[in-house]
């Protein structure tokens, strides 16, 4: 059985004055879709404002980037938005089925790196997401009687609502708009964001490097998305000795700042991977199989989604 496992960088697939979106698609990496693991990243210009969407997958984002982030999210079987604030180092789930939105309101770029998994998803190994507004909008897809009526507007409202903009997912508000935004609520903050960075190490070793997990029994809203969480930096020339997960989970490993190797050994004692990797590079590990991490004189940073909640 062969395993195509080579790290792969993600492809624009939104790029506009607010920001972008960046996905790695499953038709360039076969083995998202065998797997049934996704990863996106999202950059938000100052003022960027992701339209509100959900998606078909549960996913884990990671700040990159970013001091000032507002997240608005309608989990599902609830009725009352809650409003979070973001900063690098952040950890956020988004439950499968989720509606959010996702606003810039710092100086600087801000960026969230998603990986998730993607077992009820439209396209394996992809996430999809359905946006309610604009011109790939859902609501602007039904006629003009059942908008206005389903939601009593007129229809002024509803040519507004649904035809005013022209960009798919992605806008930059002015500043005039940007006053109304909704303020973080701190208590849903603490509940339903977990900042990795600042968390205490599980593992240390001097000149060495440092290992973080988050599992359900650390964080309970990350159990929602039925994932977990392992972040490591290694020192520079540190090597990550060779692991396995116990457990059958899949591994999804994204470099966010760095360089060095990757090295995987699987089925009858074969190297399936031997790598160089760097900022940018997202990297699968099938179940059982062993992977070692070397990092480069730079040192190296990761982040990885674990497909249990243990």
């Amino acid at each position: 059985m062969e395993f195509e496992l080579t790290p792969k960088k993600a492809e624009a697939m939104c790029e506009v004055d607010g920001g972008a979106y960046y996905l790695w698609s499953s038709s360039e990496v076969p083995v998202l879709a065998k797997y049934n693991v996704g990863a996106g990243r999202l950059l938000l210009q100052p003022q960027g404002f992701a339209l509100p969407h959900y998606g078909d997958s549960s996913k884990i984002g990671y700040v990159i980037q970013g001091s000032d982030g507002i997240v608005g999210m309608l989990l599902p079987n609830t009725e009352k938005e809650v409003v979070v604030k973001l900063k690098k180092g952040d950890l956020i789930p988004v439950p499968i089925g989720s509606i959010s939105w996702w606003f810039n309101n710092g100086d600087s770029e801000l960026i969230i790196v998603f990986l998730g998994e993607t077992s009820h998803s439209h396209v394996p190994g992809q996430f999809s997401y359905f946006i309610l507004t604009g011109p790939m909008g859902l609501i602007g897809a039904f006629s003009n009687k059942v908008t206005t009526k389903s939601y009593n507007l007129t229809q002024n409202e509803a040519q507004k609502l649904t035809k005013s903009r022209k960009e798919p997912l992605i806008i930059k508000l002015q500043k005039d708009q940007t006053q109304i935004m909704p303020t973080p609520q701190m208590d849903k903050t603490k509940a339903m964001v977990y900042n990795i960075d600042g968390a205490k190490p599980d593992l240390e070793v001097k000149n060495g490097g440092l290992v973080k997990t988050l599992s359900e029994g650390d964080f309970p809203f990350v159990g929602q998305v039925g994932l977990s969480v392992m972040k490591v930096r290694l020192e520079a020339n540190a090597i990550k000795a060779p692991m396995y997960l116990p457990n059958p989970a899949i591994q999804v490993i994204y470099v966010s700042s760095g360089s060095g190797r990757i090295e995987i050994v699987g089925l009858d004692g074969k190297l399936v991977l031997d790598s160089k990797v760097e900022d940018g590079d997202l990297v699968v590990v099938p179940k059982f199989f062993v992977v070692a991490h070397i990092a480069g004189e730079d040192g190296m940073e990761f982040y990885s989604i674990l497909t249990t909640k243990k």
